[in-house]
């Protein structure tokens, strides 16, 4: 081997291990106005439900504004921010978020799997316990097809509530759905609480809006 084609591929295993520190190529849009709570961006073609990420500065670091695409007039994006947009600058770079191995939008994904467990997530799935993301490959849809209640499994076994009325009154199977109506003031997220602490299951999961 010459010391002349021994530079050359010293040379091209350089910029190979320089190119495999770049960060992936990205497609992104421009935000052009902003309206109150709608924001518009060009560049872009995504569906509606899409989920988008915008630059916002913040001194010397870059942090992101996660927002729903809600329409589109011709070439242009309407943007929900689903976050505090107090520092996007006109021009901010738009990103589209959740995007396949095809080049595809995916939609909005919720992480899945026994990471979950003992965790405290917000509506998209990010930690509102202190803690890191869950550590876990597997993720959902968050919205997904109807399914046909003619295909569910028949409810056959009851499920304790832990709470005394609600067993002998309104007992309670699994896999049902119930819901509870009341006005203000009444007792219903004390009486939510003392199912979700009481219930018997293997694993709890508790949603709440506030």
């Amino acid at each position: 081997m010459t010391t002349r084609l021994t530079r050359w591929l010293t040379t091209l295993d350089n910029f190979e291990a320089k190119m495999a520190q770049l960060p992936a190529v990205r497609r992104y849009g421009r935000l052009t106005r902003a309206t109150g709570l709608v924001l518009e961006a060009t560049g872009l073609q995504l569906p509606l439900g899409a989920t988008c990420v915008i630059e916002r500065q913040n001194g010397s670091e870059t942090h992101e504004v996660e927002s729903e695409v809600v329409g589109f007039n011709g070439q242009r994006l309407f943007l929900m921010p689903l976050e505090e947009v107090e520092g996007v600058l006109p021009g901010a770079r738009v990103y589209a978020k959740n995007i396949s191995a095809e080049g595809l939008q995916s939609g909005k994904q919720l992480p899945l799997g026994p990471a979950l467990l003992g965790r405290v997530l917000d509506g998209s799935g990010k930690p509102l316990d202190g803690l890191p993301s869950p550590d876990t490959t597997e993720t959902g849809a968050l919205i997904t097809p109807p399914f046909n209640p003619l295909q569910r499994t028949p409810i056959e076994h009851v499920l304790d509530t832990g709470v005394r009325p609600i067993n002998a009154l309104l007992t309670v199977g699994r896999g049902q759905r119930m819901g509870l109506f009341a006005g203000s003031g009444v007792g219903k997220s004390v009486l939510l609480g003392m199912m979700a602490r009481y219930t018997r299951a293997g694993c709890h999961c508790r949603g709440f809006d506030w």
